[in-house]
């Protein structure tokens, strides 16, 4: 939670770092595609977050907070077999 803690201290969340304070439970869908900084959101309510990329019409994650959590803590809330 250390690391947690300081990367939330570089960086602003407009949303209030609403998923730190739910304790991670509630996080967008999002998956490791293998990119260094970045994730494949898997749901269209990214587009109104102001860490969301949009390239070929797909949403990407580029929060390094979220970014973190999929890499080394495992927090995906979707596995690669649930992508369609």
């Amino acid at each position: 939670m250390q690391q947690v803690d300081e990367i939330r201290k570089r960086m602003k969340c407009s949303k209030g770092f609403y998923c730190a304070e739910s304790g991670f439970e509630k996080l967008c869908k999002a998956i490791d595609i293998g990119l260094k900084r970045h994730l494949l959101f898997l749901e269209n309510a990214s587009a109104s977050c102001d860490f969301s990329l949009l390239l070929d019409r797909k949403y990407y994650c580029a929060c390094p907070l979220r970014v973190y959590l999929t890499k080394n803590l495992q927090k995906s809330r979707m596995t690669q077999a649930e992508v369609v």
